[in-house]
């Protein structure tokens, strides 16, 4: 019986054993490895080449920075979207429907109707005051809910523009909106 002589392993039945290790991929040669590392380090020969280089690492860019913007993500945000504040008042306006986010199709609709007839034009300018004034009312209350709703869940924080930043997104369709709505309306904040 030798005495140097090589245990066999326990078999270990933990969920560590049952994880397959590795990168999911054969590791390249050194040939391909270091054709690799020239072609990202290789400049362009041209200028023109150059600028098509640049203007492909832009627009890549632009995507990722775009799909994180459709998708709410902070980091892609510009500064006026940023924070949980911004990110409240969103889902606050978002919730709910109001008047002022069909005003421009409503717009459309009494531009139209004032190239009709005398007898039914006169009646645009009604439907206008009308509009107009529901956009008003309708905008006043959302302020006041608004200020209410963050004065409690945010009292030590800044809310200034708060309210002019809702006002503008409630003036703007649905599905125009950017960052992209992610609460539906009637959905509890």
């Amino acid at each position: 019986m030798p005495v140097f002589k090589r245990r066999q392993p326990a078999e270990e039945t933990t969920a560590e054993s049952s994880v397959v290790a590795g990168k999911g991929r054969a590791t390249p040669t050194r040939k391909e490895a270091e054709a690799a590392r020239l072609a990202r380090v290789k400049p362009p020969k041209t200028r023109k080449e150059a600028a098509a280089v640049e203007r492909k690492r832009r627009a890549e860019r632009r995507a990722t920075a775009n799909a994180g913007m459709m998708a709410g993500d902070d980091r892609y945000l510009p500064a006026r979207d940023k924070g949980p504040v911004r990110r409240y008042v969103r889902d606050f306006i978002d919730s709910r429907r109001s008047v002022a986010e069909f005003f421009l199709p409503m717009a459309v609709g009494i531009f139209v109707l004032s190239f009709l007839p005398p007898p039914i034009n006169a009646y645009a300018v009604l439907v206008w005051l009308i509009v107009i004034v529901l956009v008003i009312a309708d905008s006043f209350y959302l302020t006041w809910r608004l200020k209410k709703q963050l004065r409690q869940r945010f009292p030590d924080e800044s809310l200034k523009g708060c309210t002019t930043y809702a006002l503008m997104r409630s003036l703007q369709l649905r599905r125009l909106r950017l960052p992209r709505p992610v609460v539906k309306p009637g959905q509890p904040i």
